[in-house]
C-alpha cells in the first residue's frame, strides 16, 4: 500500500489521509503532486508525505508521529 499524508504541523494533526494500492503508486505521485501545488498556491504550510506500508496498522507502528495528537507529544 501507498499512503498519501497531509499532516498540520501546528496543529499536530492528520488533515487527509489517502490509500492506493502499489500498482497505483504513479497516481499517489501525481496526487501528491497536485496536492502540493494546490497547498503552495493558497500558502498552506502543512507536510505532505508518500508513505509505504504492508497495512495503515504498520504505518502507524513505524511513522507513529503522524498519529499522535500534539498535546500528547508536548510537554506541559
Amino acid at each position: 500500500m501507498v499512503f498519501l499524508i497531509e499532516y498540520a504541523r501546528s496543529e499536530g494533526r492528520i488533515v487527509r489521509m489517502f490509500e492506493f494500492r502499489d500498482a497505483d503508486r504513479a497516481k499517489a505521485e501525481n496526487a501528491r503532486l497536485e496536492l502540493e501545488l494546490r497547498l503552495n498556491r493558497e500558502a498552506i504550510d502543512h507536510e505532505i508525505v508518500l508513505l509505504d506500508a504492508a497495512s495503515e496498522k504498520a504505518l502507524r507502528r513505524t511513522h507513529g508521529r503522524y498519529f499522535d495528537e500534539l498535546e500528547s507529544v508536548t510537554p506541559k
